[in-house]
Parts: structure tokens; sequence; C-alpha cells
């Protein structure tokens, strides 16, 4: 057990690792996990043999709650709403469409089976919420005509139909349902999905907003076992899973629910594991020796999704809007394939439906091919097509868009000596871009106004700008030890450069913001700033 933990510690490590170097040397981070996969595989240096469908489909299924769930959690709904019907007419209307193109495509180009070719085209019809969303996020495209809010939701809900299609079309296999189950399979699919994440959604909304947990960690426990209990409630009562729990994201990401903050740090780490863990698994569950068998046929699925049947369902769909040409074109070369690909491709795999040919490799091929192809070159498409808007920023298109505009509290207790003492707020110098928010008196919440006289004991906020941490040369400690010269000596009779200024002493239990008159005594701990 020891060796597996180990083993298990050392692959995280190395997918944080190259998610910080993946901007560096131009690969998506998500592809860089498929490949660390392979090279921990079968056919790769360390031979780990795994083949167990049965069980990826399993951790995939449950991952993949947690990457639906955030893509509905992490979208700006106010954003979202101009473009909400051509949204939904994609992750509906697109993906039916797309997957019947290709499903044709692979009936009679590539000689596949009927029910086979659609359930190929069901498979890899929709788009990849979490390889968008990096994208966008880390190469801060600011595109046009609210293009980035578009393919957000549209990405983040075409999921639930892909899986549908995919399970309808797996139940025409195994000739297990007529025309009336199969109708009534689907309305309650859609139906019971959308009802059980709604029902959900606006509960956990209200205990969020009534009940306080003790413990501030326990917000985040709370909603995790949420995203389980919508997945899985749906899916015991005939609903989609994916469905309710994307619901359930978005409406609670969209709702002011307390210590939302630590919520969003939470589920972007959660995600980030899952994605780590699903395209690892991806590449590790591969054969690469197996690829050549399937090269030809994967190849022509793939160009023919990426430059006929993707760009056809979009024009198709979003023409009678009066869309620009070169949005269109943008948004059918964004259609990146991934983890919902990867983890239907394997429910179809273990499905005891008969398949000549081998859709696991098939699907891993093309995803391959759209993360490195299509992800890799999206920055580019959308300059050349003039769809970079430098007037727009698309962090607003996420509901954890305050996150790029951080705030700065202090708080500063007025001692008897304190030159603020019976001052009125209006008479205080402060520096630019610092502002006084709040005084608390006696345990009273003051809202400060010019006039407002800043009493002995008032407990004074001050707002500002904060900076990241790269904004800092770099801090040091100190610690001033008996011997040291310093002792006694004023912060101002202190001889240093021009690049050091001490931030901050320790003191005891106390932190103490310096001034040129503040003594250093034995014992102080110095802050040091230096560029």
């Amino acid at each position: 057990m020891p060796v597996y933990i180990l083993i298990i510690a050392t692959i995280i490590l190395i997918c944080l690792i190259l998610s910080k170097v993946s901007n560096k040397i131009g690969l998506p981070t998500l592809l860089l996990f498929i490949f660390l996969g392979m090279l921990f595989g079968s056919d790769g240096l360390f031979k780990i043999y795994f083949d167990n469908y049965y069980i990826a489909e399993q951790i995939c299924s449950i991952a993949l709650i947690f990457i639906m769930f955030y893509g509905g959690f992490g979208t700006n709904w106010n954003k979202a709403k101009p473009i909400a019907t051509k949204s939904i007419l994609l992750s509906s209307l697109g993906v039916i469409l797309t997957s019947l193109i290709v499903g044709i495509f692979c009936h009679y180009i590539l000689k596949f089976e009927f029910l086979e070719s659609l359930l190929i085209g069901s498979v890899i019809s929709s788009t990849d919420a979490a390889s968008v969303f990096s994208i966008l996020r880390s190469k801060r495209l600011n595109l046009k005509y609210n293009t980035a809010s578009l393919l957000e939701v549209e990405s983040g809900s075409n999921d639930p139909c892909s899986n549908i299609m995919t399970l309808v079309i797996l139940s025409f296999m195994n000739a297990q349902s007529n025309g009336s189950k199969i109708i009534y399979m689907i309305f309650s699919q859609i139906v019971y999905g959308i009802i059980v994440g709604v029902v959900i959604a606006i509960l956990s909304a209200f205990v969020l907003s009534k009940f306080k947990f003790k413990t501030d960690g326990f917000n985040s426990i709370f909603v995790f076992s949420i995203a389980l209990i919508s997945y899985s409630l749906s899916i015991l009562i005939g609903g989609n899973g994916y469905l309710s729990v994307y619901i359930t994201g978005i409406i609670l990401g969209n709702k002011n629910i307390p210590n939302k903050k630590p919520l969003v740090h939470f589920f972007d780490g959660i995600t980030g594991l899952m994605q780590m863990l699903i395209f690892f698994l991806l590449g590790l569950l591969s054969f690469p020796s197996q690829l050549p068998l399937i090269f030809m046929p994967a190849l022509a699925i793939a160009l023919f999704l990426t430059f006929i049947a993707r760009p056809l369902s979009i024009f198709i769909i979003l023409t009678p809007f009066k869309c620009p040409i070169k949005q269109q074109l943008l948004i059918a070369w964004s259609g990146l394939r991934g983890a919902a690909s990867i983890v239907f491709a394997i429910i179809a795999t273990v499905n005891p439906a008969y398949t000549k040919n081998d859709i696991f490799h098939i699907v891993f091929f093309i995803v391959l091919f759209s993360i490195s192809i299509q992800g890799s070159l999206i920055p580019l498409i959308a300059r050349k097509l003039n769809m970079i808007d430098n007037n727009n920023d698309v962090m607003k298109t996420f509901s954890d868009y305050s996150e790029e505009i951080p705030l700065q509290f202090i708080k500063l207790l007025i001692s008897k000596n304190h030159p603020w003492v019976n001052k009125q707020i209006k008479d205080i110098k402060l520096l630019p871009d610092i502002l006084t928010v709040l005084i608390i008196r006696n345990k009273t919440q003051i809202i400060p106004k010019g006039n407002t006289i800043i009493l002995e004991n008032d407990m004074v906020i001050l707002s500002g700008p904060s900076l990241e941490q790269e904004c800092f040369g770099y801090l040091t400690e100190l610690k001033i030890e008996k011997d040291n010269s310093w002792i006694g000596m004023k912060v101002s009779d202190i001889k240093f450069g021009s690049d050091k200024l001490i931030i901050l002493i320790k003191r005891n239990e106390e932190a103490i913001i310096p001034t040129g008159k503040t003594i250093i005594n034995e014992n102080d701990i110095l802050i040091i700033n230096q560029s």
C-alpha cells in the first residue's frame, strides 16, 4: 500500500509541475497529462499494465461530476443570459446534428455499422468545458460578440445531451428498448434531471444562507456532498445526473451565498485534480502500440469532425441569429473534445453492445488531435479572425471575477495618543486609493461619512488595492539576537540601502507596523522587503 500511495502522490506532483510549465513549452496542460499516463502505461517506460475499463469507467464518471459542477458554478449567468438561447441550441440541437453528421460519414464513407457509426458520433459530439475554460483563462482571450460566454455555456452544458444520445444508441444496439421506452427514457433524463438540479440547488442555497457552520471548511464539504447528491439522486429516479449537477452548479454559483471565495478555490483545486485523474487515466488505459491499427479511420473522423461536421452544425444554428461569419468560424474551431468524450467512450466499451471497431482508441486519438491541434491554435485563430476585443475582459464571464480585483483591508486600533483621535474623517490625510470603510465602536459597526468623528478605542478599517506576491522583490525574516547592534536603535537610525525596507516587526504575539521612531528590541523578528 505505501508504494501505491507514493506513486500516486508522485504522479500528482508531476502533474502540478507540468501545469506550471505548460505555457512555457507551448503545449496544453491536459495533453501533457495524457502523455504522462502513456509514459507510465503498458507501452511506456514504467510498464504499469492497466486495462480495467470497468474501474476506469467508475473513476472517470465520479471525476466528471465535479468537472460538470464547476463548469456551471464558474459561469457568470448575468453575462451568459444574452446568449442563453444560442448556447442551449448549440448544446442540444448542435450535439444532435454533429453526432448525426459524423454518424453518416462513418457509415457511408468509412463503412462502419450504422448503429456503431451513430455511437461514435454521439460519444464525440460534446465539447470539453475544462479545456475551453483553461484556454480562455490562461490566454486571457477577450473575445468579441460575447463569444467567450457562449463557448463557456455551450461546453459546460452539452455533455448531458451527448450522454443521453450515447445511452439511447447503446439501448438500440442491445435491443432492450422499443420506441415508447426510448421516448420515456429521453423524457425522464431531461425533465427529472432539470427538476432534481433546480430543487437541490434551491435547498442548498437556503441552507448555506441560513445556517453557519462552526468550522470554515465545512461549507466546501457541504457543497461537495451536494454535487454528489444531485448526480446520484437524479440517476436513481431516471434523470440525467450530469444535467442535474450542472444545473445545481450554475444556480449555486450565481447565488449570493456566504464564504463563496473559499468555495471557488476549493472546487478549482478539486476540478484540477479530477482533470489530472481523467487525462492521466486515459493515457494509462491506452495502448499506443494499437494506435497504428485505428490511425486512418480515427484521423479521418477527427478531420471530418473539425472541418465539416462541427462547422456545419454551427452554421445551421447560428446563421438565423445573424452571427458574424468570423464568430461562427471561431466557435466551430473551439469545439474541443476531452474528458466527457473519454468517459462516454469507456461507457460504450464496458457496455455489452457489440462493436466491431476499437471505439476507445478511436476517441483517444480524436481527443489527442483536438487538444493538441485545435487547443494550441485557438489564440492564433482568434487573432487571425480579428476576434480579440481589447476593451473587454474574459474574466468577467466567470462567477469568480471579483478575484481579479482584490482589496486589502487594514485595521487600526485608535489609542489615546493616536493623531486621529477626535478628528473628522474628511480632515484625515490618506494616501490615494485608500478609503476608510468601517468603524467599530463598542461592538457597533458605523459606516463612516466625511463628518464622522474618530474616538479613542475605535477600530478603524481601511481598504486599498492589494498586490500580487510577484510585486515584491522578496521578503526575508531577520531575528534580532542579543548581540545585534540594532537593539535599542530607532528604525530611522538603521543604515539600510535604498532597496530595503522594514515592513513589519513581530514582537511576542504582536505584529507592529514600524515608523521611523519604532525602537528595535531583542528577539524582534523583522520582515524586510528587498527589491
